[in-house]
């Protein structure tokens, strides 16, 4: 089954002429299963499972994380208004919508599963720093969106993923720690974990550096570590980098409720909306992609929960196989042929395994 796996995985990256390296680990302590692989270049040198890996939005996974610790100490909760964390200019018509200013109204768990209404200003901003290399606080991505978008939805009536929601997460974490969010990320999850490799894409460095280069992703064909002020507008909505084993250990702290209690891992998981176009196929809660059940297509033994990154990112975990599932293929038209593969080449190998 390992080699059925690992045969596939390299075939489909071989057979790309847009992906430069891709990762796979999986794991399974029930299954006796881990797999940790590596194929392509970073550059000239020979892709490697120990390098460092951005998953792009999967970090937001960690914010959501952040928040339920905060939820668990009782420094916050979900159901609060985030009127109660952020000051006057932020909050100030920040949701108007059809007439009615809503910006009292949205929670933190709206933030969480996405249904605040609040528009996405990333990649607006993203094709800015194209055009124009800056460096845009993630404050400033927010006042910039309350001034050159518009709300799509009321609070809570509707899906829409914006990392718009991250970045007022992630303001919302600072107000409450009265730290700097890579700290509180450092704080709170690499050190008690001991991801020494892991760091925040242009605002910490790790415990311990790496021997290997880190790997690169890219959007159409741009090397997204070589754009200026990435960094500041992936913040709080992505921005974790790590090799894939430490992003196990994550998984595993998670799982085995040493990060949340198991009350708030559930809400994490249930508190949820379907997603609706365009992807239909999911419920979201909080960060947490769920698969839905499709008859025939999608049973139930197939499904997993975890978390997307836009350049074909994943980390997910399979309840059935007690499997963790983790990879990239660092490029964006492969985001979602990234879960096709998932399901099909990984998944069904491990209920086969069963």
């Amino acid at each position: 089954m390992e080699s059925t796996i690992e045969s596939r995985f390299r075939k489909k990256v071989q057979s790309s002429d847009k992906v430069k390296s891709a990762y796979l680990l999986v794991h399974s302590d029930k299954l006796n299963i881990h797999l940790n692989l590596a194929e392509g270049k970073t550059g000239n040198v020979d892709a490697h499972p120990k390098q460092p890996l951005h998953l792009a939005s999967v970090g937001k996974l960690y914010t959501a994380t952040i928040t339920g610790i905060l939820h668990d100490r009782g420094e916050l909760a979900f159901d609060d208004r985030i009127s109660k964390y952020l000051d006057r200019e932020l909050m100030n018509k920040l949701h108007v919508y059809k007439g009615k200013d809503y910006s009292d109204e949205i929670k933190i768990s709206h933030l969480l599963k996405q249904t605040s209404g609040l528009n996405d200003v990333f990649y607006n901003l993203y094709e800015k720093l194209l055009k124009e290399p800056q460096v845009i606080s993630p404050r400033d991505a927010v006042l910039w969106g309350k001034e050159n978008q518009k709300p799509v939805a009321e609070p809570g009536k509707r899906h829409f993923y914006t990392d718009t929601n991250y970045y007022l997460l992630g303001l919302i974490i600072e107000n409450v720690t009265g730290k700097p969010y890579h700290e509180v990320l450092h704080e709170l999850i690499f050190k008690p974990l001991g991801m020494k490799h892991a760091w925040m894409h242009g605002f910490s460095k790790p415990e311990v550096p790496s021997e290997f280069p880190a790997a690169r992703l890219y959007i159409k064909n741009v090397d997204l570590f070589t754009v200026e002020g990435l960094a500041q507008i992936d913040y709080a909505g992505g921005g974790v980098v790590a090799p894939a084993e430490e992003f196990l250990l994550f998984m595993k702290a998670l799982l085995n409720h040493r990060l949340v209690k198991k009350e708030t891992l559930q809400q994490m998981l249930n508190d949820d909306i379907p997603m609706g176009f365009p992807t239909p196929g999911f419920n979201y809660g909080y960060s947490i992609w769920k698969f839905k059940t499709i008859p025939v297509l999608l049973p139930e033994k197939y499904v997993c929960w975890g978390c997307v990154g836009a350049t074909g990112a994943f980390m997910f975990y399979h309840p059935q196989t007690e499997s963790v599932i983790i990879g990239t293929f660092n490029e964006f038209s492969f985001r979602s042929k990234a879960l096709q593969f998932m399901i099909g080449s990984v998944v069904k190998q491990l209920v086969k395994c069963e």
